[in-house]
């Protein structure tokens, strides 16, 4: 069975009953990775824009990308590119006054992510996590962890689904780091860009989120 990724196992929470038999089916199916129009990732712009605004703790990345982007609108031709464009240019827009502290301690240290661990095993399915950083932090005396995912999808979420990226990422954190640093679950952190909404796994602790992420694992498990 290939690898899911959360978004695949959004859409099949999302499927009606009598098809979600039928996607399960799909899962098994190795499919050929199709391009964007414009090559890559339909978001890449955006998503990597504020990711490298969050890495260096100011907004200048945004700033220039947005520039940048509004430029090479201007000039494309084609309409599927144009409307990338417009979508990625969109959003750097929603993110430029943006307080970038509100997901990050003012000292942080990146830590390097092993390619090796960007799939853990839950429930006997293999999952995609794949967050753009993962920061060590201080607290008085005690290192800290925590990591930030940024997604976005034409549309975008709803809470208990993007609850469901804070969840795989916060297990992600305790597999791989639980030994040397204390999760900070506040700074475990899921961002759906398109709609402007950040949830973490203190959320999902505090119950403010309903976490959706076992149960629809074990929907699936069933029909496999």
């Amino acid at each position: 069975m290939k690898k899911l990724s959360i978004k695949t196992i959004i859409k099949f929470r999302n499927k009606p009953e009598k098809s979600k038999k039928n996607f399960v089916n799909a899962f098994k199916v190795e499919k050929p990775v199709v391009k964007t129009e414009g090559g890559g990732d339909y978001w890449i712009i955006c998503l990597s824009a504020i990711s490298n605004s969050f890495k260096s703790g100011d907004l200048q990345n945004i700033l220039d990308k947005k520039d940048e982007v509004a430029e090479k609108f201007r000039e494309e031709a084609k309409t599927l590119t144009k409307n990338m464009y417009q979508r990625n240019m969109t959003i750097l827009n929603n993110y430029k006054d943006y307080e970038i502290k509100k997901w990050r301690p003012k000292e942080i240290e990146l830590v390097s992510k092993n390619k090796d661990h960007s799939v853990l095993t839950l429930k006997g399915l293999e999952i995609q996590v794949t967050p753009q950083h993962v920061f060590k932090m201080k607290k008085n005396d005690t290192e800290e962890i925590g990591a930030i995912w940024f997604i976005a999808k034409l549309g975008g979420f709803k809470k208990d689904e993007l609850g469901m990226f804070a969840d795989i990422l916060y297990r992600y954190l305790r597999t791989h780091h639980a030994k040397t640093y204390s999760i900070n679950p506040k700074y475990c952190i899921a961002v759906d860009v398109f709609n402007k909404i950040d949830i973490s796994y203190l959320h999902l602790e505090e119950g403010r989120v309903a976490s959706v992420l076992n149960a629809t694992l074990d929907e699936i498990k069933k029909l496999i």
